[in-house]
């Protein structure tokens, strides 16, 4: 089949890639000259395990190319999949401009191509509120005229960053809203090579495939507030959330997933979704009362590990002068991807105060340096950015920080202080070590 896809950002470019390696010709389209002429020379722009090899293989191939001309990117394509970013402020609200753009540009050419043309799919991909789908139908008949033959579809994408590509290959189910039968035929097509383990694809209404986005991410982070709203109460009771966890989650109706305390969740989907589902009710008139606590949840996880922090040395006003070592600074391992992170929520927290930051991430670091410019320095080791430190602030939970050399660290450090918002360290051994130890929904670690 032919396909396009509008966007090489992270949904874009590893829809392409994975649909190519099934023998589809893909052709990606951006906006972006610098970001085409990177791809044609197989540099991958973003953080992805796996993608960069598959992007290779499959240009190679001749399956995959990669265009600015949109009638070139258009002209021959059966489906059209709308993966540009879809921005919303911090009240939910989403920014279309970007679907308005896409939109406009397939208008422009199925227009020239005239009525006689095989009807294109053009398929919402961008996490988009409900509704969407229409509003793109509508705003290209409305260019085009109604002799011109076309129909939409909408198509959510459930990527987990730092395991899109298994996510994409071998997906727990593909959901799609179509307005016609033809169109879930093609779908169905489509993707029978990834569902031959006999997971579903579920052909369903428009509003509803939009929406299914929504509510799973939305439940997916109710999970993690709720957990670590436990956790606060562990610290509060003198529980231990890791022993409750184990006993919460080994009942089969709970299961383990999503239930891990930490610093809240951030990245680019679950803040982003929960606000839109929140800005959907407002709009609508409906009370989204647990989707809001989520959210709130989540903002004040953060505020109350920093306050953990600013206890330890006395108050806020204590912290100017200070250095602190951020290990970790992408929201989540396996990702570049710095958006909500909590270590840099933390960071300018206690840049506020005088503290000086000095931060590590295996694949982060350029992002990092782009959006913190020179007020966090960067190192390359994770010893050298704790030499000097009064506290160790650990906020990603990737592997290389696991079983670090704590006789080393401790002689590098001044002070011997770890603040671990993944709880990666056992307590008593951080005691035996001597370490002033904070960690999530438990005790803390204080040395005779």
């Amino acid at each position: 089949m032919k396909l396009t896809m509008v966007g090489t950002g992270y949904v874009g470019l590893v829809t392409g890639v994975c649909f190519a390696e099934t023998g589809n010709d893909v052709t990606c389209l951006d906006v972006d000259p610098g970001k085409i002429e990177k791809l044609k020379n197989n540099i991958c722009p973003i953080y992805e395990p796996g993608l960069t090899e598959m992007m290779e293989r499959n240009y190679k191939a001749g399956r995959l190319t990669y265009t600015l001309d949109k009638h070139q990117a258009y002209r021959d394509a059966e489906m059209i999949f709308i993966c540009v970013g879809t921005p919303s402020d911090e009240k939910g609200h989403t920014d279309l401009k970007y679907i308005d753009s896409a939109a406009d540009d397939i208008a422009e050419v199925i227009k020239e191509l005239g009525p006689n043309q095989t009807p294109k799919v053009v398929v919402v991909k961008s996490t988009v509120p409900v509704g969407t789908t229409f509003y793109v139908r509508d705003r290209i008949r409305e260019k085009v005229g109604p002799d011109i033959p076309f129909s939409v579809a909408d198509n959510p994408e459930f990527l987990k960053e730092g395991d899109a590509i298994v996510d994409f290959m071998k997906p727990d189910r593909v959901v799609v809203g179509v307005e016609d039968e033809r169109t879930g035929e093609m779908f169905k097509d489509l993707y029978d090579p990834f569902v031959r383990n006999g997971h579903p694809i579920y052909i369903m209404d428009v509003p509803s495939a939009e929406m299914v986005k929504y509510s799973a991410n939305n439940f997916l982070a109710t999970k993690i507030s709720f957990i670590n709203e436990m956790a606060n109460l562990c610290e509060a009771y003198g529980a231990d959330i890791n022993r409750v966890r184990e006993g919460m989650c080994s009942d089969k109706r709970v299961g383990h997933h999503f239930l891990y305390p930490g610093l809240g969740y951030g990245g680019s989907c679950f803040p982003k979704d929960t606000l839109a589902c929140i800005m959907m009710g407002d709009k609508a008139g409906v009370t989204t009362q647990v989707s809001n606590a989520v959210h709130g949840t989540n903002q004040r996880q953060r505020n109350l590990f920093f306050k953990k922090i600013t206890k330890h040395f006395g108050g806020e006003l204590n912290l100017n002068g200070l250095t602190f070592a951020f290990w970790g600074l992408a929201f989540k391992p396996r990702t570049d991807d710095i958006r909500e992170a909590p270590a840099l929520t933390i960071a300018r927290k206690a840049l506020g105060f005088g503290v000086s930051c000095r931060g590590f991430d295996p694949v982060a670091m350029e992002n990092v340096k782009m959006e913190m410019g020179d007020t966090m320095s960067l190192h390359d080791d994770i010893y050298e950015t704790a030499a000097g430190a009064d506290a160790l602030v650990i906020s990603t939970d990737w592997d290389e920080f696991k079983s670090p050399d704590f006789e080393k660290l401790a002689s590098v450090m001044k002070g011997k202080v770890i603040f671990d918002g993944r709880n990666l360290y056992r307590r008593q051994h951080m005691g035996e070590l001597g370490f002033h130890y904070y960690s999530v929904g438990r005790q803390p670690v204080i040395p005779a």
